[in-house]
């Protein structure tokens, strides 16, 4: 039981993709300019991490060890195409938002490593539980960078116009935000900064 635990938690926590192992940087930085694009991110991340870790445990002792990084590109490819259209028939909006980072998540070091590194060596539970406790941490880290640069940059969390009071007096965020922060440059800054602070929470 403490085995698939820690197996659920270490991606989540002790080795979160971004702000532990840093990796996955590219959809990370593009994809985060709202809390949206990046839990949508995060969330078909974390679908062919699922399967794909699955599928590559199930079939580990049938792969030979000469083709075995082909084969698990063909397997999280069909997974990826398989996000791909779904986003692309019910959800044509972040669909385009996105663009061209769904299919590349075919080559994300972040699913390409654990069915390497975990998949392939251990049982199909262990395995599901590494992809949901990686998946969920890159889902929560995703989501909670789109929605700093989405308040800083635009004034808005989800979409929705933050507003607030103080001594009697209301403030709208959107008249303090700064556009950087939904530019490329905002991106480094706020992953930084939110680095720094799990960092500092670690320790």
């Amino acid at each position: 039981m403490s085995k698939a635990l820690n197996t659920f938690t270490n991606g989540i926590l002790r080795e979160n993709p971004t702000f532990g192992l840093v990796l996955g940087m590219c959809p990370t930085l593009a994809t985060t300019t709202s809390a949206i694009n990046g839990m949508s991110m995060g969330l078909a991340t974390l679908f062919v991490l699922v399967c794909s870790n699955v599928v590559i445990s199930l079939l580990r002792n049938l792969i030979p060890d000469k083709v075995h990084i082909p084969a698990y590109i063909v397997v999280i490819a069909s997974f990826v195409t398989m996000v791909q259209l779904l986003m692309q028939a019910y959800m044509p909006g972040i669909y385009e938002t996105l663009g061209l980072f769904i299919p590349l998540i075919v080559v994300n070091c972040i699913v390409l490593g654990r069915a390497e590194a975990f998949a392939a060596k251990n049982s199909v539970g262990l395995s599901l539980l590494d992809g949901l406790g990686m998946g969920l941490g890159f889902t929560i880290a995703l989501t909670i960078l789109g929605a700093v640069r989405e308040l800083l940059g635009t004034g808005a969390i989800f979409g929705q116009k933050i507003m607030f009071s103080i001594w009697g007096c209301s403030f709208n965020m959107e008249d303090y935000a700064a556009l950087i922060f939904v530019l490329a440059p905002g991106a480094f800054i706020a992953l930084a900064f939110l680095m720094a602070a799990v960092n500092k929470l670690r320790s």
